[in-house]
């Protein structure tokens, strides 16, 4: 397959059970690989290191994927004319791998992003109803994106340009257990309440300038949708929320692997945010400057307010 004129950025931590598997996916198209590391204490970088085309920089983990991301595009110094966005424990199909290295050269110059679907591959099994396909900008013409400073639900946002939307998945499979799982969401929880309150309060600011960004259509559309979420009564949402990914989007047809995968991430997590969403109200009232500094103080979360 031939190399593209592409560079791609994966944040790590900690990645080694994962890390070879994507840089043996991705390498043989790319013309150079950045990974940004927060100072790994288990094999990912002697693994990374192996790989000519791949340079380590690290950084320091500031809790914030966004601020630690676009570090990663400023000082990567990257030099070709496209850029591509990858979690360590994610990896391209076969054949989005082949539409990339056949499609990729002859878009027009107008063309500045490139919209992709992600699968969930959960417990070994591909998570085909309740929430694929994701559709997520992930390829972008060099300079003409970052991406966008929130807590939670972070996309890439286009500056100018066009988009177009490839035909294959990527792969999102991690290798980790469920307690694992587990200790990553309720890690998320509070990130994900202080993103729901944001949008009730305007904390930060970082929820209500949607409509100058370009993103995608189903980015957009999630995002809306997640507004209207947030106006909903506490727990009643998260339930809500399950009962329409299991049911209505047949996420039950997906056997055993599909109720864990719908119940941990579409109910339970949801419910454990609400349950930090009531904590943080608990404390603070309808007060936005003492929710701020609750999060603060209590959570470590802080954001430049816009």
């Amino acid at each position: 397959m031939s190399e593209l004129d592409l560079s791609v950025i994966i944040l790590t931590y900690n990645e080694e059970l994962h890390i070879k598997r994507c840089l043996d996916n991705i390498c043989p198209i790319a013309k150079a690989v950045y990974v940004i590391d927060s100072f790994s204490t288990d094999k990912t970088i002697e693994i990374a290191q192996n790989y000519d085309k791949v340079k380590v920089l690290q950084n320091k983990w500031e809790n914030n994927y966004a601020k630690q991301f676009n570090w990663g595009i400023e000082h990567a110094q990257i030099d070709t004319t496209w850029v591509l966005r990858l979690d360590a424990d994610e990896y391209f199909l076969p054949e989005l791998l082949e539409e990339c290295a056949v499609k990729l050269p002859l878009l027009d110059e107008n063309i500045t992003g490139v919209v992709m679907k992600r699968r969930h591959i959960f417990l070994d099994k591909w998570m085909k109803r309740g929430t694929y396909p994701v559709k997520m900008l992930r390829l972008w013409r060099n300079g003409a994106s970052q991406c966008e400073q929130r807590l939670m639900d972070e996309h890439m946002q286009l500056f100018y340009g066009e988009q177009v939307e490839f035909e294959y998945d990527f792969c999102d499979h991690n290798l980790n257990n469920l307690t694992w799982f587990v200790i990553k969401h309720a890690n998320y929880a509070v990130r994900e309440a202080a993103d729901l309150l944001d949008i009730e309060y305007n904390l930060y600011g970082s929820s209500v300038s949607d409509d100058e960004k370009i993103m995608n259509h189903q980015a957009k559309q999630k995002r809306s949708k997640k507004h209207a979420y947030a106006k909903q009564p506490l727990f009643w949402r998260s339930f809500a929320y399950f009962i329409y990914r299991y049911f209505f989007k047949l996420g039950f047809l997906e056997g055993k692997e599909g109720f864990l995968w719908h119940f941990l991430q579409g109910w339970w997590y949801r419910t454990l945010c609400d349950a930090k969403v009531y904590e943080i109200k608990k404390a603070c009232g309808d007060d936005p400057k003492k929710i701020r500094e609750y999060l603060k103080t209590k959570y470590g979360i802080t954001i430049e307010k816009k």
